[in-house]
């Protein structure tokens, strides 16, 4: 009984996080004028290393912040 349940506990983990890793969402940051940039959609690891890293451009380097749908 105990085997079952944690294997359950592992599918379903794996599951989670392998969904998660597909997932896609909108992506913007604030600019330093305080309006609001437009990234587009991101999914899988570059929405991750996106989320991780920021956006850098000429201007410096901004927290982007992303949603779903």
């Amino acid at each position: 009984m105990k085997i079952k349940f944690l294997t359950l506990a592992a599918f379903a983990i794996f599951a989670f996080v392998g969904c998660k890793k597909d997932e896609c969402h909108e992506c913007h940051y604030d600019a330093a004028d305080g309006s609001e940039v437009e990234l587009g959609e991101y999914c899988g690891d570059e929405l991750e290393d996106l989320e991780e890293g920021g956006y850098t451009d000429s201007t410096g380097n901004y927290e982007v912040h992303c949603h779903g749908h």
